[in-house]
């Protein structure tokens, strides 16, 4: 006879034996859960056990783009955005334009966290083009999934701050009536470097890095090294395209060619010129060789530029992959696909 004691035990063991499983399965579903999230494939359970849906929040939808516009002033972003505003009724997208206060390319943590919830949640707005002169926010730090799509552009270090320095003081073309913070300061800029005036220091030549670089600290500290490779590791991992000033029309055709749900149109529109240059400086006076030579021996300069080109080497490969230029007329076109699928199995019917 099989005493109480034996049967109590026998059941205590069975009893650990169900937890241990329990816990082991619970352990593999939360393992292949986290593998089907980075899949892009949803998971729900239910009495009947795990299903997977095809409608995730990871799936790459057209209709759900999200493009931010980080802008760097003086970069021809006016000319870009001009673009999309004429383009937006014909294909139906939206484009908002993210205004900060005293043009302050960092902003505090909850208005970061704001914007993150704003552009994620705001399906009315999508697809959508953000664009403002803020510095890169990374959305993954906010616990969002679906990244929105990043691009900007660049320009050579010393053109941008001629153009800047001289806008600041006589205005542009595109609206001539409006006074500038600096109207009627006659300095050029060969006299600023003499003077080593605030207005050309090393802190407003430091701007494409930070804006790259992001919200950090660090990457609003002129000449930081750290910045700098920051800078260089958001324009690969986190940029899908980032053009220069100096090829634009290249990099009209390549942001049609990659998103055509809303820069269908949009290589034809700029080279019919009417959108190709909205805005021009009134006035600039190229610095002398001397000022070049001063700027140029900062540390600053060397990192910018050194971002700088590489941007450009980097813009230059995407060029070469995707377009076809015409050596002759200049005429760009989109390069067919070199790819395809295929021995693709089972056969269905």
């Amino acid at each position: 006879m099989v005493s109480v004691r034996g049967v109590w035990g026998v059941g205590v063991c069975f009893t650990t034996l169900l937890t241990i499983l329990y816990l082991h399965l619970a352990a593999e579903l939360s393992t292949l859960r986290s593998a089907l999230q980075q899949t892009g494939t949803a998971i729900s359970l239910s009495a009947t056990g795990p299903s997977s849906t095809a409608t995730s929040s990871l799936d790459l939808d057209p209709e759900q783009f999200v493009i931010i516009y980080n802008r760097v002033p003086k970069t021809g972003s006016t000319s870009l955005i001009g673009l999309a505003y004429d383009l937006c009724a014909i294909n139906a997208f939206n484009v908002i334009h993210v205004n900060t206060s005293k043009n302050s390319p960092t902003l505090s943590l909850s208005d970061q966290m704001k914007f993150v919830y704003n552009v994620s949640n705001w399906d009315e707005k999508k697809p959508g083009i953000y664009h403002g002169h803020v510095a890169y926010i990374d959305f993954v730090r906010f616990g969002v999934s679906r990244q929105p799509v990043y691009i900007n552009m660049v320009r050579a270090p010393l053109d941008r701050l001629v153009s800047y320095y001289y806008f600041l003081r006589y205005g542009d073309d595109l609206r001539p009536n409006l006074i500038r913070k600096r109207q009627g300061n006659k300095m050029t800029l060969d006299e600023c470097v003499l003077r080593k005036h605030v207005d050309c220091s090393p802190s407003v030549l430091w701007i494409q890095v930070p804006f790259f670089c992001g919200q950090h600290a660090e990457c609003w500290v002129p000449g930081s090294d750290w910045a700098l490779q920051q800078a260089k590791h958001n324009l690969v991992h986190q940029y899908l395209v980032v053009g220069v000033t100096e090829e634009m029309e290249q990099f009209v055709a390549l942001l049609e060619a990659a998103l055509p749900r809303l820069f269908h149109g949009a290589l034809h529109l700029y080279q019919q010129g009417s959108k190709s240059h909205l805005r021009k400086t009134v006035k600039k006076v190229m610095p002398s060789e001397d000022t070049i030579a001063r700027l140029q021996n900062t540390k600053v300069w060397r990192l910018e530029n050194e971002f700088y080109n590489f941007a450009l080497d980097h813009f230059h490969f995407l060029v070469r992959k995707g377009l076809i230029e015409d050596p002759n007329t200049g005429q760009i076109t989109v390069r067919e696909s070199a790819f395809n699928y295929e021995k693709i199995k089972p056969k269905k019917g």
